[in-house]
């Protein structure tokens, strides 16, 4: 077991030991979610992804505002599967593990 999957929170555990997924609210539009079951989506994988802090210079010189910084950011991604068998990665957040 990798240093990542040792870290796994409790939610995403629940996910992955249920192997199937639902959508925690309606935050993804309608015409995304009528890809999946409503009660069932299978889990294909779990992907762990840091995304390492960011400096992004601006050409336009605005004064005080010329560099934007984006912190790092632990990111969970759950492949889900899809009715016609396609798979899409979705934030764990998103998603809440399946009733049995």
């Amino acid at each position: 077991m990798n240093a990542a999957r040792k870290k796994l929170p409790k939610k995403v555990a629940a996910i992955e030991r249920c192997g199937h997924a639902i959508f925690a609210d309606d935050t993804l539009p309608e015409e995304f979610r009528a890809h999946f079951d409503t009660d069932r989506i299978p889990v294909v994988a779990i992907r762990h992804v840091h995304v390492w802090d960011v400096q992004v210079d601006d050409e336009r010189e605005i004064l005080d505002h010329e560099r934007t910084t984006i912190p790092d950011e632990e990111i969970w991604e759950v492949s889900l599967r899809a009715r016609d068998g396609s798979t899409y990665e979705v934030s764990a957040a998103l998603l809440l593990p399946s009733p049995a």
